[in-house]
């Protein structure tokens, strides 16, 4: 029996379909003690994490290692004076560090704010402005450091700032330091409502949002782990993300250990295709998830084959149908999409037990009530766009939605205005209950009195053999209000010119209705994306 088990109730239809799940777990719920813990004293040599980088280093580490090595980590926190309800920043990319670090601090009690080191020193500022940090852990490699350090001198000066693996001028080095502390760890005694990590969204469409989740998010991640990802007991799971966005809390910890699966990292830096397949076939990955733009090059460069993958999902923007197709052709495999927000959980997915529907974002996950609704708080009728919203079913928020914003108690009244959480995002939802993305609701184009998501008409374009990425806005327009524009990154082999733009224009066109052709076409090697990956619309406007 897989420890999550102990936590909720699954029910079950006569076809072995979830349809519904509640969670009881006590007051004082912490997954450092009650799962990571747990596991390692029941099954002190079951996998936890199989790691390696670029440079060919691997190791692995057993839930016995993790539990040992993350009291150590405590006691290291807790000397330097960390305690419960502390902010501590953490930069560890893709390092297997992070993974008894997070676990560290919630055993302490202290607010995980895990971020990319991708990230300026303004970038660092700003969230040194919105919050007091106790503490940095962060990676050595790539300067980010230096910003870091820089930027706390300015705004945190009493900060703490530890590296890992080795000493840098004006930090600790938390690698030595554990080496030489203690293995035993009291338990220190937290509420299941205290925050245990902050996210600060990647900030598409202004300023990033700082997002609380409390001690209860961890659970909340079965479903993303069993019935979306289909991570199997002693099974191998791998997501591609960064630890500084919160796909790694979905797909590189917390679901995928309360299932019983050991979770694969790979240490990288510069995204290759070809080296995802290799750690696939090389460790014997049985389920992968990753964004579309993975699946996109792979679909363009051709897959190998991969006998150990069961299962693969992909979720963070709008995967075209047609790369779907491609690699289900390909491998064999469908392709399972997903909806979600930093805000939340799965909210919506192709989960087991039912049909993958290609282009669609599945069905809703049975631990939420979801909807379509209308600006005025009416259903919205099937086929037609409205906003995605989710309805508590008992009038209490659900476990798994976040439970603040940073500093901002009226944009989260805001976005729970009518007694529903208003995602801001727009879709529909067709006769079978299915649902399909249509755009920010910032992002919907108006054109002609009509209402276009980008998607719709991306997803066509993609269709040319020409067109590696794309990116459709609207542009200021005297007759419509907005005409279609289509930022377009060509594939390899193919040359910009007035021929090649009429001729995408002329294919995508005659595929889609008249108040969805596109108008304007431009041709670059770039397109602005937030530092999580996202495409930045709203740049793209400016």
């Amino acid at each position: 029996m897989s420890i999550y088990q102990k936590y909720c109730r699954e029910t079950f239809d006569e076809a072995g379909r979830l349809i519904d799940i509640r969670f009881d777990y006590p007051d004082n719920f912490n997954f450092g003690y009650d799962v990571v813990d747990a596991i390692a004293a029941q099954t002190p040599e079951k996998r936890a994490i199989v790691w390696c980088n670029t440079e060919g280093d691997q190791r692995e580490f057993t839930f016995s290692e993790i539990s040992r090595l993350s009291n150590r980590a405590a006691n290291v926190l807790r000397q330097a004076g960390i305690g419960r309800g502390d902010h501590v920043m953490v930069c560890l990319k893709r390092h297997y560090e992070y993974w008894y670090t997070a676990v560290a601090l919630q055993k302490l009690g202290a607010v995980l704010i895990p971020v990319t080191h991708m990230l300026t020193v303004n970038d660092i500022l700003y969230r040194m402005g919105c919050i007091e940090i106790k503490g940095i852990i962060c990676t050595p490699t790539g300067g980010i450091a230096g910003r870091m350090a820089e930027a706390a001198a300015q705004k945190a000066p009493g900060c703490k700032l530890w590296t890992v693996r080795q000493a840098l001028p004006g930090y600790e080095n938390l690698s030595e330091a554990i080496e030489k502390a203690s293995e035993e760890f009291p338990r220190v005694e937290t509420a299941v409502t205290d925050p245990m990590l902050l996210y600060f969204t990647s900030g598409t469409t202004g300023y990033p949002k700082g997002v609380i989740h409390d001690f209860s998010y961890p659970l909340a991640h079965v479903v993303t782990a069993k019935f979306w990802h289909r991570a199997q007991e002693d099974g191998l799971h791998f997501t591609v993300a960064e630890t500084g966005w919160a796909k790694a809390s979905w797909g590189k910890i917390y679901g995928q250990w309360l299932v019983g699966s050991a979770v694969m990292v790979f240490d990288f830096d510069n995204f290759d295709p070809k080296q995802l397949c290799t750690i696939i076939n090389t460790y014997g990955v049985t389920t992968f998830c990753a964004p579309p733009t993975v699946y996109r090059y792979l679909t363009r460069k051709g897959i190998p084959e991969m006998p150990s993958l069961r299962h693969t999902t992909t979720a963070g923007e709008t995967l075209n149908p047609e790369i779907s197709r491609r690699f289900t052709e390909q491998t064999g495999l469908s392709l399972a999409e997903g909806y979600g927000q930093t805000e939340t959980t799965l909210l919506l997915g192709n989960l087991t037990g039912e049909e993958n529907v290609v282009g669609s974002l599945g069905r809703p996950s049975p631990q939420y009530r979801v909807e379509i609704r209308e600006p005025d708080g009416s259903l919205t009728p099937v086929g037609e766009v409205g906003e995605i919203v989710v309805v508590p079913r008992d009038g209490k928020r659900p476990i798994g939605l976040f439970s603040g914003y940073l500093n901002d108690p009226e944009r989260y009244a805001r976005v729970w205005k009518g007694g529903v959480y208003h995602t801001g995002d727009t879709g529909w939802q067709d006769e079978k209950g299915c649902f399909y993305f249509h755009g920010r609701a910032d992002d919907l184009i108006k054109t002609g009195g009509f209402r276009v998501g980008p998607g719709e008409v991306e997803n066509v374009l993609m269709e040319h053999e020409a067109v590696m990425e794309c990116a459709v806005v609207g542009v200021p327009d005297a007759l419509r209000g907005q005409a279609i524009k289509a930022y377009v990154i060509l594939a390899p082999g193919f040359t910009p010119d007035k021929e090649l733009e009429k001729e995408l224009r002329d294919f995508s066109n005659a595929r889609m209705a008249e108040y969805k052709w596109i108008r304007f076409i431009e041709f670059t090697d770039a397109i602005p994306k937030t530092i999580s990956g996202k495409i930045c619309k709203a740049a793209l406007r400016r």
